[in-house]
């Protein structure tokens, strides 16, 4: 994440959260449906016109969340990340090619903040076109092992490991399946 910090890509300091129990056995859920997230949709004979090349489509903070919001919490997979506040819209950069977000694990001690953090990452990998760079980032006074978490999540290497590892991407899967709700509003348009 080195280089997207510097480059100014966060515009605002990120507050430090207050620190909770070790345990959080019962997590603060807060209302996901309070963020106010308008996507601009275009309709099909929009999306069937032959590109020309000269107009890009703009990927926006909004749409990188939209793809966030529904992940599953590992420790509590009936609740998604923005429900928690372990995502939310403000922590979502896009900067040119560069995509970063930052992710706030509900208490200092989480013992799964690598995994929402691959999780995240391999969504958006997953999501994005390979052109964007994905960074992705623990918030910064939040974790008490914040900088071995985000070393761990800023190596190539250890990423790319951890996604061929047969255990941790069944967990990765488990925290990605069925995220990406369909809006019939916008299928019957």
């Amino acid at each position: 994440f080195g280089s997207s910090i510097g480059s100014g890509i966060w515009p605002i300091p990120l507050a430090r959260p207050p620190l909770m129990a070790e345990d959080n056995p019962n997590p603060v859920v807060h209302d996901a449906a309070a963020v106010g997230l308008v996507l601009k949709h275009r309709l099909l004979h929009e999306l069937l016109v032959p590109d020309n090349g000269m107009d890009e489509d703009v990927l926006t903070s909004q749409e990188v969340f939209q793809q966030l919001r529904h992940l599953s919490d590992p420790e509590h997979p009936n609740l998604t990340l923005e429900q928690l506040k372990v995502v939310e819209l403000p922590h979502v950069c896009v900067d040119g090619t560069c995509v970063a977000v930052r992710f706030t694990p509900t208490v200092p001690t989480c013992s799964v903040a690598t995994l929402i953090g691959l999780t995240i990452k391999a969504k958006l990998q997953r999501s994005l076109p390979q052109k964007y760079k994905v960074d992705v980032e623990i918030t910064p006074g939040s974790h008490n092992q914040e900088a071995q978490v985000n070393k761990q999540l800023g190596d190539k290497e250890r990423v790319a490991a951890a996604l061929e590892n047969p255990a941790l991407s069944n967990l990765i899967n488990r925290g990605i399946t069925d995220t990406d709700p369909i809006d019939l509003a916008i299928l019957l348009a």
